[in-house]
């Protein structure tokens, strides 16, 4: 449903940061196409290196986490809220979560909440979609959201899967561009059903 499509990576930094938070990678700007896809070959090489370091997450009070133990649904939904998704049932958050193939979130130490996340739908062998790619506006800007990307993808590759694509705002997607995402590629274009346009031409 057009509800559940992700708005991905959004708003600013509201609150200065200490500069032992701050990163020096710069953010690229967005661009105005909607829907991204990538489809690496079984000899596309696996990216290993990262803009930001496991060690340097940690050492900035960040700690990466790939299952949801130790996630609290209510502080995630807070995020998801805090971007612009609608609140969502914290028991069909869970649902959606076991049935998620890769996840990854960071967990800010200080307060023991999530500030970065995003996971990954599929058949676990030859496509997989990411969804849910979000950054807690106070931490936006900062390179968590790639740090996260990179190692969703990292996993995604490990395993083989040759299709991976995400739906992207349009102002967002220049996010998106440097991990190897592409819109429309080979001509083509991604559609999702809506239940919406189907009531209007009635």
């Amino acid at each position: 449903m057009l509800q559940n499509t992700p708005m991905l990576i959004r708003g600013i930094i509201s609150t200065p940061l200490p500069s032992s938070l701050r990163l020096t990678t710069p953010t690229p700007r967005p661009k105005n196409v909607v829907v991204s896809a990538q489809t690496p070959t079984s000899t596309t090489p696996i990216p290993t290196n990262h803009s930001i370091s496991d060690q340097a997450l940690e050492s900035r009070g960040f700690v990466l986490r790939r299952t949801i133990d130790d996630l609290n649904l209510d502080d995630l939904n807070t995020v998801f809220v805090a971007v612009g998704f609608p609140k969502r049932d914290p028991q069909k958050i869970r649902l959606a979560l076991e049935n998620t193939d890769s996840l990854l979130w960071v967990e800010y130490k200080k307060t023991q909440r999530p500030v970065a996340f995003a996971r990954a739908t599929g058949d676990g062998v030859f496509n997989a979609i990411i969804w849910d790619v979000v950054v807690d506006p106070s931490f936006q800007g900062i390179g968590l959201g790639k740090a996260v990307m990179e190692r969703l993808l990292e996993d995604l590759l490990s395993r083989g899967i040759c299709n991976i694509a995400l739906y992207s705002e349009p102002r967002v997607l220049g996010f998106y561009r440097p991990l190897g995402f592409v819109s429309d590629p080979d001509g083509i274009r991604g559609m999702v059903y809506s239940t919406k346009h189907k009531k209007k031409k009635k």
